[in-house]
């Protein structure tokens, strides 16, 4: 197991075992596909300019609340490997503070095989996505009462 993996938060590290188990790109697309299909339905009132994910190819819209103090994501793409990078990003950093999510580093992706099955606008969309998270984790952070 590298080290990465045991730095990792632990549903994100089941997300990176459960990529490296699937050897071929098209397994790792289905699976892309099954987190796409997890995601709780966006609600349009999300769909707002302050929630698009700049820099994406696809229509990405992120939202963030915090509930007890870890952060709860939402999100959306029009397109299905998109929504898949969503879902897993939505289930991975789950459960989080604000402070844990910021300090991830997004290298992550080489574990699951992911960066060399996906084309450069989504390896570039994927990480669009995981700082936009990240920023919305800082502005939910930031709301606290001091």
């Amino acid at each position: 197991m590298s080290s990465t993996l045991d730095s990792l938060p632990p549903a994100l590290a089941k997300i990176v075992q459960r990529f490296q188990r699937a050897s071929e790109p098209k397994r790792r697309y289905e699976q892309l596909i099954w987190y796409a299909q997890k995601l709780n339905e966006f609600p349009e009132a999300g769909k707002l300019p302050e929630n698009k994910v700049p820099g994406c190819v696809s229509q990405v819209y992120i939202t963030a609340a915090l509930d007890d103090g870890k952060v709860v994501f939402q999100g959306d793409s029009d397109s299905q490997l998109t929504k898949g990078l969503v879902g897993l990003l939505v289930e991975g950093l789950h459960g989080l503070t604000p402070t844990e999510i910021v300090q991830l580093t997004p290298d992550f992706i080489q574990e699951t095989g992911l960066n060399v099955s996906l084309t450069p606008s989504r390896a570039n969309g994927f990480y669009n996505i995981f700082k936009t998270m990240q920023k919305k984790a800082l502005e939910c952070k930031l709301d606290l009462p001091s």
